[in-house]
């Protein structure tokens, strides 16, 4: 008996020493990690997974390569990431995407809680409603009005089906009571472009997308997508301002990698994260880009974990009872 407990000792002091070493050691000098973004490349994740990336490989020294893979609303990139080898040198970038996928897809091929190990929470992107600029409306009331004038006629475009403009449109419609236009496309970049040649009428989108054109005034900001003002655009409305208090969409980012990569490579992991979300630096850049970064308790693998379990609650039902699905 005392054999067998001491042999079952030395095996635990081995297990914790390997992985002690294993974190010591990772990530070996100069070999590049890849983060894989579900989305196109220019896109706002792609924007947040670019400044991540830059400030991750200081905090870890080691190179950082970005790796665009786009499709079905995020569902290719997470399967790809999914399958990489477990070592932490293959990590994932997604957003709220991880939540909403096993309701918006009925035959996922991938369980974003089973096939992944939560490393922490990076940003918190929040979603305005555009339209062009010479659109008949002067506030989000008179958008709706326009919509229930002419159903169907009004359009509104999203990035493809599952993407976050996607969702917050649907979540749009189904408060307001209306009925548009809806031309899903392959990634904003395009639509954004049609909306400034008078071709969209209205899009939901990231701030970390359309900040820019909504301060020049290539676009018009009708409302942030949620109860309270965003304090980057502190002179647009929130749905809220309008009665739809009921809109309440943030797309938050989490970082995550395949699962069965060891918790010591994990922790490493997150520590870089956490010094890069309380970077002075990455701060300012999300501000310009109208998100906020996280604070650094958020950039962990616990409370990812506990958000994304939280998330999918409150989506699944949601989803489900809109009758929406992306496949």
């Amino acid at each position: 008996m005392i054999k067998t407990a001491l042999t079952m000792l030395g095996i635990a002091i081995s297990t914790l020493t390997t992985l002690n070493a294993a974190a010591q050691a990772f990530p070996e000098s100069k070999k590049p990690l890849t983060i894989t973004v579900p989305f196109p490349a220019g896109g706002p994740t792609d924007k947040v997974a670019r400044e991540v990336g830059l400030l991750l490989g200081n905090a870890l020294g080691a190179p950082v390569v970005i790796e665009n893979v786009a499709g079905a609303g995020g569902t290719i990139g997470a399967k790809k990431a999914s399958m990489a080898k477990p070592d932490g040198y293959s990590i994932f970038l997604h957003h709220i995407g991880m939540a909403t996928s096993p309701a918006l897809y009925r035959n996922l091929n991938f369980s974003p809680v089973n096939d992944f190990e939560p490393i922490g929470s990076i940003a918190d992107v929040p979603m305005l409603l555009i339209g062009r600029k010479d659109l008949p409306a002067a506030n989000l009331a008179d958008a709706v009005m326009l919509a229930k004038k002419n159903p169907n006629k009004v359009t509104l475009a999203n990035a493809g089906l599952g993407s976050a403009s996607h969702l917050c449109g649907m979540l749009f419609m189904s408060a307001a009571q209306v009925n548009m236009n809806v031309i899903p496309y392959k990634g904003t970049g395009q639509p954004l472009i049609d909306m400034m040649s008078g071709q969209i009428d209205l899009m939901c989108d990231q701030t970390t997308n359309i900040a820019s054109q909504v301060r020049a005034g290539t676009v018009k900001p009708f409302a942030a997508m949620q109860a309270a003002r965003v304090p980057s655009f502190s002179d647009v409305p929130s749905a809220g301002d309008a009665g739809f208090k009921q809109i309440e969409i943030q797309i938050w980012h989490g970082l995550y990698a395949p699962k069965g990569t060891p918790a010591a490579v994990i922790d490493r992991l997150s520590q870089a994260l956490q010094q890069v979300v309380a970077e002075p630096k990455f701060r300012a850049k999300m501000t310009d880009l109208g998100a906020e970064a996280v604070a650094t308790d958020k950039a962990t693998p616990a409370f990812l974990r506990k958000h994304l379990a939280a998330e999918i609650a409150k989506w699944t039902p949601l989803i489900k009872q809109a009758g929406v699905y992306a496949d």
